[in-house]
């Protein structure tokens, strides 16, 4: 195994899979409320293609891998894909994020498979306000599906908090209490100018959650769960999980960037806030040519920038939506 290092010094070692273009939610921040035209299923990266691109990236130093979509979960036969790459050998951590409305079907199958985290979406614990971010499902369905990946032993799961001022802002200490009697891991993450819902308005700084989050008493520096992940990490004394700040613009963590983003279609993005891409399809149709796939995945490690310029923008950019590319 090499190590795979950008033109900052930088090494890259996380790699995230968009699987599916889809979803069965809308949630306000990520989708507009008629959706979007998905992608033919032609053009969708199959199976035995994303393990030849995980299988060259962890030759040239990925360690850990992570499933997006859309939401993974719709994307027929997932398990066997996980199985595929979990029997990888040198991938040190297959972890899947989730807005966990069908996880409670799914999870034991998928741990069984070889998965070995999860991170799941929960903006909100009121059943009303669920619908009205996510315009489907049930908060109800969320919640059943944490019970499960408790129960299967997925470890360890993570629960993913957009914070939106006027709109969940009010529930920060109820959600962080849920880190105390049970080993939940709770991340609250500034709202990004990804799309057309953000605004300056809406943005809750990071150092102004913290300080909200202290009602629940006194915040300890943790070095946190399992994963390669940006949050900055805290306990409450005796708390069986811990809870993670995520400053994505406001506390931008570039310098420590360690990932690349696959989209479902194969555009391997440097940057989450930039549409650039290198294009790995010549490398995997009509054959697979695992030289040229190694040599476009260093090309796009190489186009990494320094810096996203998320801090600089007073309103959202309709360049392309959060779905399209896994987060």
């Amino acid at each position: 195994m090499g190590a795979l290092c950008d033109r900052f010094g930088r090494r890259i070692e996380y790699l995230r899979i968009s699987v599916t273009d889809r979803c069965n939610l809308r949630c306000i921040y990520c989708l507009p409320a008629c959706g979007i035209k998905w992608l033919p299923r032609e053009e969708i990266l199959r199976f035995e293609e994303i393990r030849e691109i995980v299988r060259v990236g962890i030759a040239l130093g990925l360690t850990h891998v992570r499933l997006t979509g859309g939401e993974p979960l719709i994307r027929e036969g997932l398990a066997e894909l996980v199985q595929m790459l979990a029997a990888i050998p040198h991938l040190e951590d297959l972890s899947l994020s989730t807005n966990g409305v069908l996880l409670s079907r799914d999870a034991r199958t998928l741990a069984r498979a070889g998965l070995r985290r999860v991170n799941i979406s929960l903006d909100t614990l009121k059943a009303e306000r669920f619908h009205a971010i996510t315009r489907f499902g049930a908060v109800s369905d969320v919640q059943a599906g944490i019970e499960a990946a408790l129960e299967v032993g997925l470890d360890p799961v993570k629960l993913n908090v957009v914070v939106m001022r006027g709109i969940n802002d009010d529930e920060l200490v109820e959600l962080g209490r849920l880190t105390i009697d049970r080993p939940l891991h709770v991340r609250f993450i500034e709202l990004m100018p990804i799309g057309d819902f953000f605004s300056r308005e809406r943005l809750v700084p990071s150092e102004e959650i913290l300080a909200c989050l202290g009602a629940l008493g006194e915040l300890w520096p943790s070095s946190g769960p399992g994963g390669c992940g940006p949050a900055r990490t805290f306990a409450l004394d005796k708390a069986q999980g811990t809870i993670g700040i995520i400053g994505a613009v406001t506390q931008a963590f570039c310098a420590q960037c360690n990932r690349l983003r696959l989209t479902a279609t194969g555009q391997l993005r440097p940057c989450l806030d930039d549409t650039a891409a290198v294009d790995l399809k010549p490398a995997l149709r009509p054959a697979i040519d695992p030289g040229r796939l190694a040599e476009l995945v260093q090309q796009a490690v190489e186009a990494k920038p320094e810096q996203h310029s998320m801090a600089q923008r007073d309103a959202g950019t309709p360049r392309f939506c959060m779905a399209g590319v896994g987060g």
